[in-house]
């Protein structure tokens, strides 16, 4: 099926966010935004889960509990992310590279789901790491699923209200088009902000 054109340009920065985070996440380099390419070590599991400020919301232990601030531990198994019931506190917490690319990933992966594929997949089903590399795959995992259901999608798709059931967003509420464009902001959001922590990381004083 071929692409519909007002897709190819969203499709053509998701491809390149999901790049440019990846190599900066993993190395061995990653481009400098003016085609250099800058040497960038792979994450540690001590960066992934670094709080840099205190009371910061992160993945953890279940069995240590949730953090300051938050009342649970979002997914399954032996790690979860830390949340809260709404109203989430306010202002909201400061959050870790492991949170903010956990929610990156399970995003990605729900919404890849409830557009192509089960439509039954939840947060307390979805699997969060506690190391970096395990994480990086992770999201590799889910961005590899959310392009495949873009690739799905037709022309029509687009303008369709619903065509995305993500039920933790306004998915049910939008024409696909637009939240395709979401998802892109938050990749290209929340990735800058994993790029910034790594470099508070690299520059903290021991």
């Amino acid at each position: 099926m071929p692409t519909p054109p007002r897709l190819i340009p969203l499709l053509q920065q998701f491809d390149f966010a999901c790049k440019r985070l990846t190599d900066r996440m993993a190395g061995p380099v990653v481009d400098s935004g003016n085609g250099t390419d800058v040497e960038v070590g792979p994450m540690t599991d001590d960066e992934y889960l670094w709080e840099p400020v205190p009371d910061c919301w992160s993945i953890r232990r279940r069995s240590d509990g949730p953090g300051a601030r938050a009342t649970l531990l979002v997914g399954a198994g032996d790690w979860g992310r830390d949340s809260a019931a709404n109203p989430h506190p306010v202002p909201p917490p400061f959050t870790t590279i492991a949170w903010r690319l956990g929610h990156l990933s399970e995003m990605l992966a729900l919404r890849a789901d409830h557009t192509n594929g089960s439509h039954a997949l939840t947060r307390d089903e979805y699997r969060f790491h506690g190391d970096a590399a395990g994480a990086i795959a992770a999201f590799d995992s889910g961005a590899t699923a959310w392009r495949a259901a873009l690739l799905g999608a037709d022309d029509a798709a687009l303008d369709t209200v619903g065509y995305s059931a993500y039920p933790y967003g306004s998915d049910p509420d939008n024409p696909f088009a637009e939240i395709v464009w979401w998802v892109n902001q938050e990749l290209l959001h929340h990735g800058a902000e994993i790029a910034l922590l790594r470099d508070l990381y690299r520059a903290r004083r021991h």
